[in-house]
Order: C-alpha cells, then sequence, then structure tokens
C-alpha cells in the first residue's frame, strides 16, 4: 500500500448518502479500554494490559483471552458503573457533537464492542445512543453484586464477531460506514461502504497500514469529511460547517492517513 499526502477532495468524498455510522467503543467513543479499567480496581492491572494489547494489536479477540481476562479481574456490578462513568469522563474530542449531527441528518448510529454491555450502554445513552443499536458482552452478577459469569455464547468475544454483528445490520442499512481501532475491527472492512481507522488514542503501524483512511488526530471530526456527501456538507448548519471544516483541515494537514488499496 502507498502513501497518497496530497489529493483533491473528489477522490475521497463520498457521492451517495450513508445510511448508518457503526462504531466500537473501546479506544474509540472513548479514550479508555475499560478491560483495563476494571483490572486496574481488581491489582491485575499489567497482565490485563498486556492481554488486552495483545488482542487489540496482534491477534483479534479471542475466546480464551476474553475469558482470562474476566476471570482476573472478577468486575463486582459498583466496579461496572464506575468503569461506564470513566467512558463518559473520556470521551473522544467532538465525538458528541458528531453523534448528535449524524442523527439530525437521519443516520443510524451503532456501537458495536467487545466491552461488557453495561459500561457501554452507559456511555451509548450519554451520547444519545439508544440500547437497541448497542451490540456488546452481557455480563451477571448476583444478588450482592459480586461477578457471576459473561455471556459465553456471544461472538463478540471471537476476532469475527464484529463481522457477524456487522452483517446483520448492513442487511437493513446497506450503505454504512465503521470506525474502529483494533484488530478484532478490521474483518469488516469489505461489508461497509467506508471504513476509517482511527488512531488518536492508541496509534497502531500495522492497523494504520491495512486501513485506506486512518485518523492520526484525537479529534475525530475529520470523520466527517471522510462520511458526508458534498449535498449534505452543503447542508449543515453554521455550527455543523465549523466541526466539518476542522475536519477538513485536519485531512488536508495529514491528520488522516490515506492509503491506496
Amino acid at each position: 500500500m502507498t502513501t497518497k499526502p496530497h489529493i483533491l477532495p473528489t477522490d475521497w468524498q463520498l457521492k451517495t448518502p450513508l445510511d448508518a455510522i457503526i462504531f466500537d467503543c473501546d479506544g474509540t467513543l472513548s479514550h479508555i479500554e475499560g478491560i483495563n479499567d476494571l483490572a486496574a480496581m481488581s491489582g491485575h492491572a499489567d497482565r490485563i494490559r498486556n492481554l488486552t494489547e495483545v488482542a487489540m494489536g496482534q491477534t483479534g479477540i479471542q475466546p480464551d483471552i476474553y475469558a482470562e481476562r474476566l476471570s482476573l479481574v472478577q468486575p463486582k456490578k459498583e466496579q461496572i458503573r464506575l468503569a461506564g462513568e470513566n467512558y463518559i469522563q473520556h470521551v473522544t474530542e467532538d465525538v458528541p457533537e458528531i453523534i448528535k449531527l449524524y442523527q439530525r441528518h437521519g443516520k443510524q448510529i451503532f456501537v458495536v464492542s467487545a466491552g461488557l454491555r453495561p459500561t457501554v450502554c452507559m456511555l451509548s445513552q450519554h451520547l444519545g445512543i439508544p440500547d437497541k443499536n448497542v451490540f456488546a458482552v452481557e455480563i451477571s452478577v448476583d444478588g450482592r453484586g459480586d461477578y457471576v459469569d459473561f455471556d459465553r455464547s456471544s461472538v463478540l468475544t471471537g476476532n469475527l464477531g464484529k463481522r457477524a454483528v456487522v452483517g446483520s445490520i448492513c442487511q437493513k442499512y446497506p450503505r454504512a460506514a465503521y470506525v474502529g481501532d483494533g484488530m478484532n475491527d478490521l474483518p469488516v472492512r469489505d461489508q461497509v461502504i467506508r471504513f476509517v481507522g482511527y488512531g488518536g488514542v492508541y496509534y497502531r503501524e500495522n492497523i494504520a497500514s491495512m486501513c485506506e483512511y486512518y485518523i492520526s488526530t484525537l479529534s475525530m471530526a475529520s470523520l466527517l469529511p471522510l462520511t458526508l456527501t458534498a449535498t449534505e456538507r452543503d447542508a449543515l448548519d453554521p455550527s455543523e460547517k465549523k466541526l466539518y471544516e476542522k475536519g477538513f483541515l485536519a485531512l488536508q494537514s495529514g491528520g488522516v492517513e490515506i492509503h491506496s488499496k
């Protein structure tokens, strides 16, 4: 793959509007990896962090890695709540405004994550995304709030899980874009109209090289020019246009790596 440092908007601007935007959660909508946050509360931070980086940067998520992390963490109900609050406190720059913009212009927003559903839903609710559009891994606790287990039947605990979920979403919304930061996001690339890698929090060179578009700025504003048509851009209100222009400037100044297929 070769990098194209300077290109005209017509080379990347979509000609037909998208129906939906699908987001990963950890390291994408929020700066944190939720399982690492829970690990910090359990005393297994280093081991969990290493497992997470292997999964996100090398192998993709695997059921054995998923199970090992949760068996070490054993998250309690209160810890799960705190992790959800931490997602919200570390939401990625410009994401709330971007999601409102998409929704105002009729696009469905989905979250597909290998994170724990209660924590992911806390962030999604904060961003105005309905629970029915959130796909994540269920977890169970007992009456005392102690960890019992996770949904071991969830496809999202395996590397091809997101492919299965995104495929289902695209049956109803075939013109979709996907935004994610990890190795287990890559299997959906051929299912969507536009796949955008996000490396503003965790820059991974190997993943960047496999993405046609890879955002390397903390702000996700450059997602807007990559996912809106010229007609949609012209219909933005003044505050939305300001955000679009911020993203366009980042794109033109190298804040988005663009590679030819």
